[in-house]
This record gives C-alpha cells, structure tokens and sequence, in this order.
C-alpha cells in the first residue's frame, strides 16, 4: 500500500474529484491523507452537491447520485475530518500526491498556495507519482523547479478543456455571473502555456458521458511517466485505472500504518 496526500482548501473543492478516488484507492488498500491551510476539515463546493442554482442544467453539471453518497461517506472518514495543516507537510511521509479541482472562487487559495506549489515542486524533483484533476493541473502548472520552469514543462497531459469551462459558463452566466470562471484565463489555456510546447496538451475525445466502474474507457486520461492526469469528474474511473499501478509499498506507508 501507498501513504497518498490530497491537500484541499478550506472551501470549494468539487466532491467527486476527492470522494471518487478516495473510495477507489482506499479500496485497493492504499491510505489516504489529508491536508487543509488550517488542519480544519474541508467543505465542498456546496453548488455541486446541491445542484441549486444550475436550473436545468443540474443533471449535467452537479455531481451525481453515486458521487454525492460517496461523498458522504468520505466525510465519515478519521482521516477527513482530521486533516493536516499545510504547514506540518513532510515530504518523506507520502508517497504521491492527487491534486483535485474545483472551479469556484475558495479554490484560489490552493491553487496560489506558495507552499503547496512548492510541495508540487519537490515532489516532482523526488520522482514520486502524482494525479492532477480539472483545475489541479492548474497548481501543477504553477509549480517550478529550481531554474524557474513549470514542473509541466516538456510534459504530455490533459486537463479541463476550455470548450467545457466555456460552455459550463455560458450556460450558467445569466444568473450564476462568473462562477464557472475562477479565472479570465482558461485552464487549458494557462497548461498549455506551462508545457513550452502546445502540441503536449491532449485534449480527449469530446466529453459527454462521466465513466463509472466497468466503464473506465468513458473517460479519459493522460499519462505521462508516473504522473496522469485528466479533464473533469468523468475522467476519474480512468484516472484511478492508470494511477494505482504506479503506486508502491513503501517506507512512509509502513511507518504510518
């Protein structure tokens, strides 16, 4: 088993980018901690548990029935409800790392973090394994090594698609405003910038269904060596199929186990 870290912010992380993966690596018998700026347990984006407010486009952009239970249950969690601060983070203590998204304004402290770009940074350094979701490749983009590149640099990978941030927004913006863009920038955009060349962003087949267990091929992920990636909820079964193998025992899972 690996000792997995998934650092959050306080508020606005989407609920199936955590509790999906959550529920799948725990299941393979990995152990996965979490971390918040304050040790405090982190709260989802209430729009997407909710679905208030998205109208008739609820069913397409909310989390889904199978993500809102599991997402119950991961709040059950010891390990939720008693993240790590920021602050106490040691490298040495995980063996890879599952940056989540989520596209409201409380996401922009985790994704300006100067501390958790540099976790990202080390992490890459170390060669340890690493998932990036939706606006998640967006803090990976952002982290840099020591001679100032992205750690995406020279990388092939995927992420939100800004035909899918656009649309959620223009669907949305008669009365949500800019809720679907946490910034004027796309994310695809901002990525494609941090891989030095544009021709290393993989855009995916057009997205439309969300993929499930036994339908992993639904969704779609990059994999670039140890590191994947992926565009939005519906890439996390896929995700988690090309993430778990790369994941080992080790010495921080033993120690903390």
């Amino acid at each position: 088993m690996a000792r997995l870290l998934i650092p959050l912010p306080r508020q606005d992380h989407d609920p199936s980018e955590v509790a999906i993966p959550w529920q799948l690596l725990r299941e393979q018998g990995h152990i996965c901690v979490f971390a918040t700026p304050d040790g405090r347990p982190a709260q989802a984006d209430l729009r997407m548990l909710s679905g208030q407010g998205l109208g008739p486009f609820k069913g397409l952009l909310a989390a889904d029935a199978r993500a809102r239970a599991t997402h119950e249950a991961l709040r059950a969690d010891p390990a939720f409800q008693r993240p790590l601060a920021w602050s106490a983070l040691q490298d040495q203590d995980f063996d890879a790392l599952w940056l989540a998204g989520g596209h409201a304004q409380g996401m922009r402290e985790y994704l300006e973090s100067p501390m958790l770009q540099a976790l990202v940074a080390r992490h890459a350094q170390a060669g340890r394994p690493l998932a990036a979701v939706c606006h998640g490749v967006v803090l990976a983009a952002r982290s840099r090594d020591a001679q100032g590149r992205s750690v995406l640099a020279g990388r092939r990978v995927t992420a939100l698609l800004a035909r899918q941030e656009l649309a959620a927004w223009w669907l949305t913006r008669a009365w949500l405003g800019d809720y679907y863009r946490t910034y004027p920038q796309t994310v695809q955009a901002e990525v494609t910038a941090a891989l030095g060349e544009p021709t290393l962003f993989e855009p995916g087949p057009l997205p439309i269904a969300r993929d499930a267990p036994g339908q992993e091929g639904r969704g779609f992920a990059q994999q670039d060596g140890n590191w994947v990636t992926g565009r939005w909820p519906g890439d996390l079964h896929r995700m988690v199929q090309l993430f778990s193998p790369l994941l080992r025992p080790s010495n921080a899972a033993s120690t903390a186990s």
